[in-house]
């Protein structure tokens, strides 16, 4: 088994700014703009068959983060925002049912 030199966190995020991002090869994308609390990332998510994009802003999201990051259409992504299929399989935001501290870890 490799070992990664990254420690894979789930941490809750608030959406600060989202766009349609039509410059990747799926027009269902989205750049997101999230604060984690102690830092902002960037992040890259197939919103656009359940979310417009002025919906997602204030929106309470769960982050995958430390895993490096990636770039997509030349934007930076540096969290995977995480989502479930629904049942057409497209992709459903997974977030806290309540409010909660901005940057709180799964446990």
């Amino acid at each position: 088994m490799v070992e990664s030199p990254f420690e894979t966190t789930f941490r809750v995020g608030e959406v600060l700014d989202a766009e349609s991002f039509p410059e990747t090869n799926k027009p269902e994308m989205a750049k997101l703009r999230i604060d984690l609390g102690d830092e902002e990332v960037q992040s890259v998510a197939q919103t656009g068959y359940n979310y417009d994009p002025d919906d997602l802003v204030g929106r309470q999201v769960l982050c995958a983060t430390n895993l490096g990051s990636v770039r997509i259409a030349g934007f930076k992504s540096e969290a995977l925002t995480v989502g479930v299929p629904d049942e057409d399989g497209n992709p459903v935001l997974v977030g806290p049912d309540d409010e909660v501290p901005v940057g709180g870890e799964l446990y």
